[in-house]
């Protein structure tokens, strides 16, 4: 049975202390092992030499319900006296058990050091110490005394005093933030006696009220909400996949399972794909529960995440919504967890820690006994594949809300209706923007690539501009001038001249990006109020807000974008939608290529005639008869992954196999060669085992390291990670080589 405490380890030694694993935000393995004159509950965060430093880590259960085909090597036990002593414990809540379940269980499947895994944790804890955790936190209120004679009182120190005469006490940050004012104009005023300090009163600020504002839901929402319901009052763990098409209320029917969770004091968290989908989600949650949520994302600053990472702990219902890495906050009282646009490849963390939010939501919600819902109107062939083998329970909802109706999608031959030169904008499509504005409604334009143009080349020499670091082109902006690498963020200036030949008058821009669409919109429509929108241009969450806002009140009636606009909007007025170039995402040698372009473009067609006003797409394309277009024009998404599912079933591709990715990495190309083949060698053999390469990276240069990749195919059922960890023991592998490992790897760069 497992004890929930590290004094398990064993019993006092002697008088040397009782041995306390500790692990630590370092790639070592497992824990490493320390001593202390007395037991410590497992969770308990410490301080510990390490090295000629300190270091803050948690004590860590020995025992694990990892199974033992998955579970790491676990290193020799160290002599007791060998064993440096715990600086201090720590005087912060231990974390509990189901986070450092799911820590060991996700570190294990993906072949990572669980001190890794939890370091985004670790850091967090740090700051909190740094910053007072636990002590009571102040506020500044008027003393109402008067104003000294000597003291000038300047339009700044006025303005301070006014916002406060209600009898409000205001932390610092909310007040500086109201006033406009720097700290030193609060400093004076308190020299001056007229302010204080003052303990802030306990606050319930992201209180929400499940029956704030009931909606009104058809038949077939209203059962697919009960049926959600009944599964957070089970309070056990169960998957369930809701599908939707485009507009037909996904979000608005898995609010009633947050509602459901809210009325019985428990925790959700929500994840969201993008972080800029969080400005337009958080006004429908205000809406429906009257009070925001609370939001976690790389973005925000420390002491924002530390309000969260508290709210996690405490036993208050909280709704937190956020990116991949919210599952690592440690929810007290977790009751039910929503991934909204499950398909979506950016749940895949591709750097550092490696997982995939939407795989590790299922597994954290399966370790709290709580269900987990996946939405999407495209899901992924992996969660298709489960629902219809009935380990996920399904929703499907195929009307769309009220009087909306899906989009006419039709397909635009570029072969036959080409561009005129110089253009990437259809006749037909130019006639239909226009007659959709002149409407007084809102269109959207939508291609996948940043910046003005993918690649620039000497007409003379036929030189490239290439990216020093990456096997990768410079992509020319103009909005913010400059060449980039979109893959490690080089930087140069933009070029007057060729630097091969000299050549000022032969630079040539190849293929088109967003910002020259939007050079293309302002020539044909110059009355129209257009906007590009990427990640490059809208970088903040204030940024988007204030975008959504223009969109929803019609000061924007042109929309150019990237796939930033594809996902989870909603304007009411925007009843056109034009993807320029439809067949972008088929190429490359990549196996999802047809079912990502089907999921893409389904999404971005699904912001058109959400309301009453009905939609029309139009696809940009030279491969008409391409099977995605064909379904995408059918509106079959269903017969289209029944296509995916028979090609890839037989030669066991996921989801009817697993893949892991071996990826080796080195400064020196020889290096990283040999490397690969010595690998390549000693691959396993073995029934339903299959072993791909050694070949080059399709980017096989980036960030200044040569790059060769390896796949290893299994048939589903069969356990990748022994097999890995058996392969690479085999292979010594020298000091200026890196070697990692992607398991169930999104992308094949």
């Amino acid at each position: 049975m497992r004890k929930d405490t590290a004094s398990s380890l064993g019993e006092k030694e002697e008088d040397l202390g009782y041995r306390l694993p500790v692990l630590l935000r370092r790639p070592f393995e497992s824990a490493l092992e320390y001593r202390f004159s007395e037991p410590l509950p497992a969770g308990s965060f410490v301080r510990v030499p390490l090295g000629k430093k300190y270091a803050v880590g948690c004590v860590w259960d020995q025992d694990s319900d990892v199974p033992k085909e998955l579970a790491p090597f676990l290193a020799e036990s160290w002599p007791m006296k060998k064993l440096r002593f715990i600086d201090a414990p720590l005087d912060f809540p231990a974390l509990p058990l189901s986070l450092r379940r799911f820590v060991n269980w996700a570190a294990a499947y993906y072949l990572m050091s669980p001190g890794m895994m939890l370091g985004p944790v670790i850091r967090m804890v740090e700051f909190l110490l740094q910053n007072g955790w636990g002590t009571q936190k102040e506020g500044w209120q008027l003393t109402h005394k008067e104003v000294p004679s000597d003291f000038k009182m300047t339009k700044q120190r006025q303005h301070v005093l006014r916002i406060l005469e209600g009898g409000e006490i205001l932390a610092s940050e909310i007040l500086l933030e109201k006033s406009g004012v720097g700290i030193s104009v609060v400093k004076k005023l308190e020299q001056a006696g007229l302010l204080e300090k003052v303990s802030m009163p306990e606050r319930l600020d992201f209180a929400l009220n499940p029956f704030f504002e009931m909606p009104v839901l058809s038949p077939e929402q209203q059962e697919a909400a009960d049926f959600l319901r009944n599964l957070v009052k089970k309070s056990a763990f169960q998957t369930n996949l809701l599908q939707g098409i485009t507009g037909s209320g996904k979000t608005e029917i898995y609010f009633e399972a947050i509602a459901q969770a809210l009325e019985e004091g428990k925790q959700v968290l929500v994840l969201l794909p993008e972080i800029a989908l969080t400005a337009q989600w958080k006004k429908r949650v205000e809406g429906r529960f009257g009070g925001a949520p609370l939001i976690w994302h790389s973005e925000l600053t420390p002491r924002a995440r530390s309000k969260v990472f508290e709210k996690a702990f405490s036993k208050e219902p909280v709704l937190i919504v956020g990116a991949r890495s919210a599952l690592f906050l440690p929810f007290s009282h977790l009751g039910l967890i929503v991934v909204d646009e499950e398909h979506e490849s950016t749940f895949k963390q591709e750097e550092g820690v490696i997982y995939n939010g939407r795989d590790m939501a299922i597994l954290r919600g399966n370790l709290e006994k709580c269900p987990v819902i996946l939405a999407s109107a495209t899901p992924s062939l992996e969660s298709l594949m489960n629902a219809q083998a009935g380990r996920y329970s399904w929703q499907k909802i195929t009307k769309r809300y009220g009087q909306a109706v899906p989009p006419v999608i039709e397909m635009i031959d570029l072969r036959n209706d080409p561009p005129e030169k110089g253009d990437f904008l259809s006749p037909k499509l130019i006639t239909e923007i226009r007659q959709t504005l002149e409407r007084g409604e809102q269109a959207l334009l939508f291609l996948n690539r940043r910046g003005y143009a993918p690649l620039t080349l000497c007409r003379k020499c036929g030189f490239r501009f290439r990216c020093d670091q990456c096997s990768a082109w410079l992509v020319q902006h103009f909005k913010r001038p400059r060449m980039q690498c979109h893959h490690c963020d080089h930087v140069i200036p933009v070029p007057k001249a060729c630097p091969e030949c000299g050549s000022e008058e032969d630079l040539a821009m190849i293929g088109p990006g967003v910002e020259r669409i939007a050079e293309e919109v302002e020539r044909h429509f110059p009355e129209a109020r257009s906007l590009c929108v990427t990640s490059d241009l809208t970088s903040s969450q204030t940024q988007m807000q204030a975008l959504v806002s223009k969109i929803e009140k019609g000061e924007i009636n042109l929309l150019i974008g990237t796939q930033l606009v594809a996902k989870g909007w909603h304007f009411p007025k925007l009843t056109l939608v034009g993807a320029v170039d439809a067949d972008l995402g088929l190429g490359g040698g990549d196996l999802r290529a047809g079912e990502r372009t089907m999921q893409l473009l389904n999404q971005v067609a699904g912001r058109a005639g959400r309301a009453e006003k009905p939609g029309k797409v139009f696809l940009q394309t030279y491969l008409p008869e391409h099977p995605v277009m064909q379904a995408l024009q059918a509106g079959d998404f269903e017969n289209f992954m029944k296509l995916e599912e028979a090609v890839r079933r037989p030669s066991f591709w996921p989801p009817y196999g697993r893949l892991a990715a071996i990826i080796v990495t080195s400064e020196n190309p020889k290096a990283a060669e040999d490397c690969a083949w010595q690998l390549g060698a000693l691959a396993p053999q073995g029934e339903g085992i299959a072993v791909l390469g050694p070949a080059p990276a399709p980017l096989s240069f980036l960030r200044g390291q040569h790059r060769f990749r390896l796949l290893l195919r299994g048939k589903r059922g069969i356990a990748l990670q022994p097999l890995l960890r058996e392969w690479l023991a085999q292979v010594k592998i020298s000091k200026n080589v890196r070697i990692g490992i992607d398991m169930d790897p999104v992308s094949f760069l």
